[in-house]
């Protein structure tokens, strides 16, 4: 029986260092192995194939579960996944630890000051609607894997030697 992939979800809010960590995360474990594939959760939402995830609270929902359910299927292949998206309810989150065999969840929490700042999309400082955290509740991991704090006070690259190191020791136990 082939091995199964491992699912590393990057998740956060929107500026909190999500796809700059796991596209790091992904060049590094990509030195190690070639099963390997990097999703982005603002590129998904682009396919012609997903056109139908907008953003009311449905539509952001069910692209979730479609995006967990694209990891489950390329990890049952043997494939490992980096996803970076906010995903941000409980429910999905939940069906993703309960179907994929190795799931992996990496909350990057990050202040609403560190946001603000950051706003490369200008979500915070616009007026826009339908931002989450903002207007739309975010449910916030309630135990993940790991958690990092993405607040400028470390290189990105650290983060990553950091979160590297973690999980070869928990691949040694």
């Amino acid at each position: 029986m082939e091995k199964k992939g491992t699912v590393y979800f990057f998740t956060g809010l929107a500026g909190a260092g999500k796809t700059t960590i796991g596209g790091l995360f992904y060049r590094r474990l990509k030195e190690k192995k070639n099963d390997l594939i990097l999703l982005d959760g603002d590129q998904l939402r682009r396919l012609s194939f997903n056109k139908q995830s907008g953003y009311t609270t449905e539509e952001r929902r069910r692209g979730a579960f479609y995006n967990f359910e694209m990891c489950k299927m390329l990890a049952d292949q043997g494939i490992d996944v980096v996803l970076c998206s906010i995903s941000m309810y409980s429910d999905c989150r939940a069906w993703a630890r309960e179907h994929i065999e190795n799931y992996r969840e990496i909350y990057i929490r990050t202040t609403w000051e560190t946001l603000r700042c950051r706003d490369q999309k200008g979500l915070y400082s616009s007026g826009v609607k339908n931002v989450v955290g903002v207007d739309i509740l975010c449910e916030v991991p309630e135990c993940p894997d790991f958690v990092i704090d993405n607040d400028g006070q470390e290189e990105p690259e650290k983060i990553v030697e950091r979160l590297w190191r973690v999980l070869k020791m928990e691949e040694a136990a």
